[in-house]
C-alpha cells in the first residue's frame, strides 16, 4: 500500500507548502498529493477556490496574479509555491500525484512536466495527474498518453469504476466515506489502481488494507507508514478476493 502525503504533511506544517513536502520526504512517504491552479501563465499550489482559508490573502485564486500571489502568507511564514517551486523541492525523491484544480488549458502543465523531467531528476511515470473534471483527464489522455492519470470520485457510482476505463485512467482516487469492497474488485478487474483520499485514521487504514486498496492520502502520513511497516513484518491483511465482492453482490 503506498502512502501519500495530503497536500503533504499537512498535519504538522501548512499544507501545500515547501515546509510539507519537505516533511513528508523526510518521513520517507511514497508520493506527495498537491493541488494547483493556473494564474497567468504559471500554476500555484493551492487547494481552494479562495485564498482566506490557507493564506493571509482573500477573494478568489483565480482573479489573483502572480505578483499578489507571491505576496501571501500561507503559514508559518511559508509563501504559496509555484508548482516548479514544489519540483524543484521534491526534485525525484518521490512520486507526485498533481491534482488539477483552477485551469483550463493543460499546456502550460505539459510544458512544466517535460521541464522537470529534463532538469530535475524525475521520471515521467514518477507523475500522476488527476481531477474531479474528468473532460481535463481525457484532453491530457489524448495530447500525452505517457501521462499517468488518475480519475476522483466523490460517489460510488452505479457502474463502479467504469469511469476510468473511459478516461484510460492508470488510477481511481475515491473517497473513504465512498469506498466499499466491490468498488475495489470493480476497479481491480478493470486493471485500475485504487488510492482512497483522505484517510488519518489507522482503523480505516487497517479496513482499506483488508479491501486490498493499492494507496491512501493522509494528512498524517507518518503514522500510516509506520502501521504499514508493522503490517509488513507482521502479516499484512489479506486483500479480500474478487470474486467475494463482485460488483453484483453489494
Amino acid at each position: 500500500m503506498l502512502i501519500f502525503a495530503h497536500r503533504g504533511a499537512s498535519a504538522d506544517a501548512p499544507e501545500n507548502t515547501l515546509a510539507a513536502f519537505e516533511l513528508a520526504i523526510e518521513q520517507g512517504v511514497d508520493g506527495i498529493e498537491l493541488d494547483v491552479h493556473l494564474i497567468e501563465d504559471e500554476l500555484y499550489v493551492i487547494h481552494d477556490r479562495y485564498l482566506h482559508r490557507t493564506t493571509s490573502g482573500v477573494g478568489r485564486v483565480r482573479n489573483q496574479t502572480k505578483a499578489s500571489i507571491q505576496q501571501l502568507d500561507a503559514g508559518g511564514g511559508q509563501r504559496v509555491p509555484s508548482l516548479w517551486d514544489a519540483l524543484t523541492c521534491i526534485k525525484g525523491a518521490c512520486a507526485v500525484n498533481i491534482e488539477l484544480k483552477g485551469l483550463d488549458n493543460i499546456i502550460p502543465l505539459v510544458k512544466l512536466l517535460d521541464q522537470a523531467v529534463e532538469k530535475l531528476s524525475f521520471d515521467v511515470s514518477q507523475f500522476l495527474i488527476s481531477s474531479f473534471n474528468h473532460h481535463l483527464l481525457f484532453e491530457l489522455n489524448q495530447l500525452r498518453p505517457d501521462l499517468l492519470i488518475g480519475g476522483l470520485t466523490a460517489s460510488c457510482p452505479l457502474d463502479y469504476a467504469a469511469f476510468a476505463d473511459r478516461l484510460n485512467a492508470y488510477s481511481v482516487h475515491i473517497d473513504v466515506d465512498c469506498v466499499t469492497p466491490a468498488f475495489v474488485a470493480d476497479a481491480h478487474s478493470r486493471g485500475k489502481q485504487v488510492y482512497v483520499y483522505t484517510v488519518d485514521e489507522l482503523e480505516d487504514l487497517d479496513e482499506l488494507a483488508a479491501m486490498g486498496v493499492n494507496g491512501v492520502f493522509s494528512n498524517r502520513p507518518k503514522p500510516a507508514l509506520i502501521r504499514r511497516a508493522h503490517y509488513l513484518q507482521s502479516a499484512e491483511p489479506a486483500p479480500l478476493a474478487v470474486e467475494d465482492y463482485s460488483p453484483s453482490a453489494d
